[in-house]
């Protein structure tokens, strides 16, 4: 008697879990709905980095994170154009994803425990693989980071790379003093000036600060050593998991278009495609962008209107001389890999 009573118990429990869970799977997204409602998707980006966002002599937001954004409003509204850029500093991007002035940061921000612990925030997805490194001017002869101890070293504060920087030092035994300037621009001026020895940043910004140099680029010398991890990515408020699942597989649908030479130039022959996965890419069959939330067409339109993200990489890094390095496809031997589209 007992045994069966526990048996309908357990059953009754089960189905009260099943519902809640459905009730919840049901749900919409509060900030898709926005999106949706205004008719724009609002990003958070740098504005200042031209490998991630800069905008371009007619004032268009370019960089891979500008790209980035692009995608998921395709993804979302089915046009990659209805996206506004908010302009967003190390100190002002957090607020601004907390306080919902923005919908999510493409920000060239560090994935990291304390961030996605304390912020109320979590990260999505991981465009760019980057690590902390050094700049310094040729004239000083320095090959090696193991060779700036003494240095002036400037550093934009608000980031992390101030703390990277000092375990660096002082992991090594080196001394150094840190030149700490909130305002990018002047802490390049800085660093140009000579009022520091070396420019510590993301290996990205480095790269693309030094290209920006033009005849005099080889004036500075980009350290080997990367000195740090720096995966960034897309951050998102907590609480939303539909949006979160929404830029998560709009990043991944890039890759595995990638993966499966679809682009934009031919991503109109995919839909005669008979492969299984490319046809659930599709939204031929599957239904996965309704479990998303979003129209089945939603990968079609980030591939045609944005490209995957090798065609990302090609426009918005490739020309500043960065090379694809561990952000290469995990087939040629880097990280970037699209779980299964199923």
């Amino acid at each position: 008697m007992m045994s069966a009573l526990r048996v309908r118990v357990g059953i009754v429990a089960g189905a009260i879990l099943l519902a809640s869970v459905s009730g919840a799977l049901a749900q919409g997204s509060p900030t898709i709905e926005a999106i949706r409602a205004r008719g724009e998707l609002i990003c958070g980006v740098a504005g200042t980095s031209p490998l991630f966002s800069f905008p371009d002599s007619q004032g268009v937001m370019r960089g891979l994170d500008a790209d980035s954004c692009r995608a998921v409003a395709a993804a979302i509204l089915g046009d990659a154009q209805k996206v506004k850029f908010v302009p967003a500093t190390p100190e002002s991007r957090f607020p601004l994803l907390q306080s919902g002035q923005v919908d999510m940061l493409y920000r060239s921000t560090t994935w990291s425990l304390g961030r996605e612990a304390n912020l109320g925030a979590m990260f999505a997805s991981v465009n760019f693989y980057d690590g902390t490194g050094f700049l310094v001017k040729a004239t000083l002869g320095v090959k090696s980071a193991k060779d700036i101890d003494g240095a002036a070293v400037c550093i934009s504060p608000g980031g992390g790379t101030e703390l990277v920087v000092e375990d660096f030092f002082r992991s090594n035994k080196m001394k150094y003093t840190p030149i700490l300037i909130k305002d990018l621009q002047e802490v390049q001026r800085a660093y140009l000036s000579g009022r520091c020895d070396v420019y510590a940043s993301d290996m990205s910004a480095l790269a693309g600060f030094r290209y920006q140099q033009g005849d005099k680029a080889s004036d500075h010398i980009l350290l080997s050593e990367t000195i740090s991890k720096e995966p960034l990515g897309a951050m998102v408020r907590k609480g939303d998991d539909k949006f979160f699942d929404a830029v998560r597989w709009t990043f991944f649908a890039q890759v595995a278009a990638e993966e499966q030479g679809i682009t934009a130039a031919n991503v109109d022959d995919a839909l005669k495609s008979q492969v299984p996965e490319v046809r659930r890419l599709m939204g031929l069959e599957g239904d996965l962008g309704k479990a998303l939330g979003l129209d089945n067409k939603w990968a079609f339109n980030v591939i045609k209107q944005v490209g995957n993200y090798g065609e990302m990489w090609d426009r918005d890094i490739t020309p500043y001389g960065v090379p694809r390095g561990i952000n290469k496809l995990w087939k040629a031997g880097g990280l970037q890999f699209a779980p299964p589209i199923r």
